[in-house]
């Protein structure tokens, strides 16, 4: 079972979305939540200018990324 995801976590994302230039295993941020699993995430892109692209997603859509411990 997974934790609740939070906002500020890194999320990434498991399904294709070409319609908004997302591909699966692109990362995020969430940057708000408003029901259980339903998010805002942000990805941002760097192609000569910063961009970013705020979407609304199902927690079935995302993963969450867990920081690695040495």
């Amino acid at each position: 079972m997974s934790k609740k995801i939070k906002i500020g976590e890194q999320v990434t994302l498991v399904e294709d979305m070409p319609d908004l230039g997302l591909f699966r295993g692109q990362v995020g941020t969430v940057v708000q939540q408003y029901e259980p699993g339903i998010y805002d995430v942000e990805f941002r892109f760097l192609s000569g200018r910063e961009q970013a692209v705020v979407t609304t997603l199902r927690s079935g859509m995302l993963m969450q990324l867990h920081p690695v411990e040495s």
